[in-house]
């Protein structure tokens, strides 16, 4: 992976208060992060709202943008729309603390001494997150579904198979299927 300054936020020198920082992501970004991805053309905007106080920060991530994925049901790739917020706490020690704690989901904690913070980090983790579990084409306008019409006609005839014809050797069984058995007399009753 390689350092880029562009998603460096030197917090020493902002002023306390809100702040915002918008970056824009692309392939080249995500490419960096990871070796192989089934996603492609990345084309998403985070703007980051950063809320400096004395001792922490308050991070406020808001994604829009679009990414080209496969899709579940027919195979073929469409543009997928990304929304999503995300918020974190950045909380500062200063030299006296013995052990650094451990991170916890939304809170992470550094040392007063790195004056600076790698937002890259965070920015790929919360894109990611950002993509749904399940990827299938919106509905056109007129309410249909939006996947390739052959491969759902392919997937609506496999689905539309006969039962296969019972085994031919279980088939006098099929006259005891409804008959009542007799209750069995209960020992020890005259």
């Amino acid at each position: 992976m390689k350092h880029n300054r562009e998603f460096e936020i030197a917090w020493m020198g902002l002023k306390p208060g809100p702040q915002t920082f918008v970056y824009d992501i692309d392939d080249r970004f995500m490419q960096e992060r990871e070796a192989d991805s089934e996603f492609s053309n990345w084309n998403a905007r985070i703007t980051l709202k950063f809320d400096k106080h004395e001792n922490f920060f308050m991070l406020h991530f808001d994604i829009d943008g679009t990414v080209s994925v496969p899709c579940d049901r027919c195979g073929d790739n469409f543009d997928l729309r990304l929304w999503d917020e995300f918020d974190l706490v950045i909380k500062l020690l200063s030299v006296d603390d013995a052990e650094m704690p451990e991170d916890e989901d939304d809170v992470v904690f550094i040392p007063r001494s790195e004056t600076v913070i790698d937002m890259s980090n965070w920015l790929y983790e919360f894109l990611m997150l950002s993509v749904p579990l399940q990827h299938i084409h919106p509905d056109k306008a007129d309410g249909s579904a939006g996947c390739n019409e052959e491969a759902l006609k392919l997937l609506s005839s496999l689905g539309d198979h006969e039962e296969e014809p019972a085994n031919p050797l279980w088939k006098g069984l099929e006259a005891f299927k409804n008959i009542e058995t007799p209750k069995a007399n209960k020992k020890g009753k005259k």
